[in-house]
């Protein structure tokens, strides 16, 4: 499914809180976590502030690249890595199955896109298990944290559905 080029202002809203980027630290980040929340980062800046926080995701889904430039990951141990193709503005049916599938493994899982991470956060929304909560960053303004509820899971799959 592509995002058309007349629909990409729907998706610039953040799914969740966006807590400002001069105060997205850990006190801050902690506050929107329980205990026993099963953690989402999508990007791979999103998934590295958080290890070097000591929270680390049970999912992350990163490309290795931050605002066009290749990058290093932080590499976990005992993480399961999966790959998957996503091409630029795009989300693929195997990516979506890569998801479904990564949330019935052991945590953590990392899957490395081929192509571009960034959609990715709407089934990673729409499938995440019950206690999850999905951080992505909002480029230049800050880190979005979506509490996965019924009505969040209803506007990643409308927006899901804008795309053709």
């Amino acid at each position: 499914m592509k995002l058309p080029d007349s629909k990409r202002e729907q998706f610039k809203n953040p799914l969740g809180v966006l807590v400002p980027e001069e105060i997205a630290d850990k006190k801050h980040i902690l506050e929107h976590l329980s205990d026993d929340s099963y953690i989402v980062t999508v990007g791979d800046r999103t998934t590295e502030k958080m290890i070097e926080f000591g929270i680390i995701p049970s999912l992350h889904i990163i490309d290795g690249i931050e605002k066009r430039e290749k990058r290093e990951s932080i590499k976990l141990e005992n993480c399961i890595e999966l790959t998957v193709d996503n091409p630029p503005a795009e989300i693929t049916t195997p990516s979506i199955e890569m998801i479904k599938k990564s949330f019935t493994l052991t945590s953590p899982v990392r899957i490395m896109v081929n192509g571009e991470e960034d959609l990715l956060v709407l089934p990673a929304c729409i499938f995440a298990p019950e206690n999850a909560i999905v951080l992505y960053g909002q480029p230049n303004e800050g880190l979005v944290i979506v509490k996965i509820t019924p009505e969040i899971r209803n506007k990643a799959q409308s927006l899901l559905d804008l795309m053709e």
